[in-house]
């Protein structure tokens, strides 16, 4: 089930801000609000951020089908909007949500958990 979302624009003053990766993309990192924890990454353009500022549900562009995706409404595992912020470079996103479910596609709680990395000495 798909959102039915008219498309909107951008905020002018949003979008002459944001460096966007030559496919128009931007890095959208998805925190849980309370607890700083880090669930994942996504990408959004400037309609997918439009959505997801306008909406309160998490919009992302899906790069491997090439469409937009709200975050839950084919798994339940949604994620409300806290609040939306630019890094100091204005190329990347932090989304802050409350996160109901898990919030990796492999039905993990975050998409950072399984696979930590061994430091070196």
């Amino acid at each position: 089930m798909t959102s039915s979302v008219p498309t909107g624009s951008l905020d002018p003053a949003v979008a002459a801000r944001l460096k966007r990766s030559a496919d128009g993309l931007v890095p959208a990192i998805a925190q849980q609000y309370d607890t700083g924890e880090v669930l994942m990454l996504g990408w959004m353009d400037d309609e997918a951020l439009h959505r997801t500022l306008t909406t309160g549900r998490c919009t992302y562009w899906s790069r491997s089908r090439q469409e937009y995706w709200v975050k839950g409404d084919t798994s339940g595992h949604v994620q409300h909007v806290k609040s939306v912020a630019l890094d100091c470079d204005a190329d990347a996103v932090l989304v802050k949500v409350d996160q109901m479910g898990a919030a990796c596609h492999t039905g993990d709680r975050t998409c950072f958990d399984a696979d930590v990395l061994p430091l070196g000495q």
